[in-house]
């Protein structure tokens, strides 16, 4: 990506040539996007692809900034039922679900709502879950150098519900362990167990 934007423009942002695209794409479909109804269409599609592809302009140094403190805290940080949207980079429709994350500090810890923003850089792309997990924890590693990080997704894929097998009810679940969580069984059972407690 060449076109450099700023987090605050990333809600506004859309390329024309995306607009003309989906043009031609409601005209492949057999629409006339100069009816009524479609008229305004592909300025609304590309300004929704531009916010929803807009990680790729955005770094987890840039959403974090001067969000992270000395601290001494020791003890395990988890941030869980985070919600996020991407979309499938094999079909490009939406999948959605929630993150749980967890980290282990190293004399720092982050804002909390910063790793919400980290979850987004890497969501606001076109994904595959299994990548968009590991993404998380690395990028969350690479910025706070914890003992350790640990990220699950729990996700729905419209890829299976809306098409193909077409099975509403199925999950996708995928994990990242970084560090203490993948070397030591304890973490990675204090973790589980933390982030499926319902009180």
């Amino acid at each position: 990506m060449d076109k450099k934007i700023t987090q605050e423009q990333c809600n506004d942002y859309y390329d024309p040539e995306l607009e003309s695209a989906v043009k031609q794409i409601l005209t492949c479909v057999g629409e006339d996007p100069d009816r009524d109804g479609l008229k305004k269409t592909p300025e609304r599609v590309a300004k929704a692809f531009g916010f929803l592809t807009s990680g790729y302009h955005l770094t987890v140094e840039e959403v974090v900034k001067d969000a992270l403190f000395d601290d001494e805290c020791e003890e395990m940080v988890i941030v869980k039922d985070v919600e996020f949207y991407s979309l499938c980079e094999h079909h490009m429709l939406p999948f959605f679900g929630r993150a749980h994350v967890g980290y282990l500090p190293n004399k720092k810890i982050v804002g909390l709502s910063k790793i919400a923003r980290v979850i987004d850089v890497f969501a606001r792309r076109l994904q595959v879950q299994e990548r968009l997990t590991n993404q998380i924890a690395q990028g969350l590693m690479s910025i706070l150098n914890p003992r350790g990080v640990g990220v699950v997704l729990e996700a729905c894929h419209f890829c299976m519900v809306m098409r193909g097998v077409q099975k509403q009810n199925s999950h996708t679940v995928t994990s990242s362990m970084l560090g203490t969580f993948q070397k030591d069984p304890r973490t990675r059972s204090e973790f589980i167990e933390l982030i499926h407690r319902t009180s």
